[in-house]
């Protein structure tokens, strides 16, 4: 896990201003950034990011904060808080969108800028998503790695998927592309469950051994979660089946290190979630300033450089692959 961060700035209220204009040079602007939960390495990295953008701008004053659990429901009242504060910019990474949909409306209603990342909302609730990746590419990516991992195309056996909770967008928009990967490229692995823990390590863990017993054919196991992935792997751990069932899937480096030296894992996959909060902070200021403009193909974004712009998805880029080799080079 990441170091703590210095301490943010708590909520209050920010200069005001009517619907839909934008904020004079030379004022600071209020950015909250809302994880789908606080106190997991996943989001407490891609805050790093956030406060790196913010320090380096100069003029943005950032709010992390976030519900201890994944709960839509504490997510909206935090909007409405922030609502009421008149900030400037709201991203929120959110739970479950159709829940969250009121108050990132109403959030837009009383002019501030509201942005989804991480996880899409629904598309009139935001302005813009700031997207790590296609859901193609993750789902490819993950399928190709466990494949690779596996002997290739030869590869044979079942797999299961141990996802997050039935309502998140981001794990909802790679299992269609996982699926389709398995049968068009990898027809001896059959998809046999998918399992939906939450944001819950213990039970991801027990899903793990419930799989293991239920499918004695079983190769592999997605862990397409921050929290999914070490759950799982310690659940193949504790089964004494490492080396029998492979673990892949979606995770900061740092909490599948020991994992990948035990043999548990062989691949680790995900995008630079330093990187991501950086994104989503330029983002949120550049809409507030008025320096992102509507039909934008492409957007500076500090150290960056220029990021590609598809429709109203900022993209991040393509997923990084962390294995045995290169995991220990990374630290977040």
């Amino acid at each position: 896990m990441m170091a703590a961060l210095a301490a943010l700035v708590p909520g209050g209220c920010g200069g005001s201003k009517s619907g839909g204009e934008t904020a004079p040079a030379g004022r600071r602007i209020k950015v909250c950034l809302l994880p789908k939960l606080k106190g997991i390495p996943y989001f407490t990295s891609c805050s790093v990011g956030a406060e790196e953008a913010a320090k380096e701008l100069g003029d943005v004053e950032l709010i992390y904060d976030g519900p201890t659990e994944a709960s839509a429901e504490k997510q909206a009242a935090m909007i409405e808080k922030w609502t009421l504060q008149k900030v400037d910019a709201i991203a929120v990474a959110p739970n479950a969108p159709d829940v969250l949909q009121k108050a990132m409306n109403e959030a837009r209603k009383a002019g501030i800028k509201v942005i989804t990342w991480d996880a899409d909302g629904t598309r009139d609730s935001r302005d813009l998503f700031v997207n790590q990746s296609t859901p193609e590419a993750i789902g490819f990516g993950m399928v190709d790695a466990m494949a690779r991992d596996l002997g290739g195309a030869a590869a044979a056996g079942d797999v299961a998927i141990i996802s997050s909770s039935p309502t998140s967008a981001n794990q909802n928009s790679w299992i269609g592309p996982m699926q389709q990967r398995l049968k068009e490229k990898y027809p001896g692995l059959h998809a046999v469950a998918v399992k939906y823990p939450g944001e819950d390590q213990k039970q991801a863990l027990q899903d793990a051994q419930d799989l293991i017993k239920a499918h004695p054919n079983l190769r592999g196991i997605f862990g397409i979660s921050s929290v999914a992935f070490p759950g799982a792997a310690e659940g193949v751990k504790q089964a004494g089946k490492t080396g029998q069932v492979l673990v892949t899937g979606l995770s900061t480096p740092n909490p599948m290190k020991a994992y990948v030296k035990e043999g548990v894992v062989k691949t680790v996959v995900l995008w630079n979630t330093k990187d991501l909060g950086y994104l989503t902070v330029h983002v949120a200021r550049a809409l507030v300033r008025g320096d992102l403009k509507p039909g934008a193909s492409s957007f500076s974004a500090g150290r960056l450089g220029s990021k590609p712009i598809v429709g109203d998805n900022v993209m991040l880029g393509d997923p990084l692959i962390f294995t045995r080799e290169n995991i220990d080079k990374f630290d977040f």
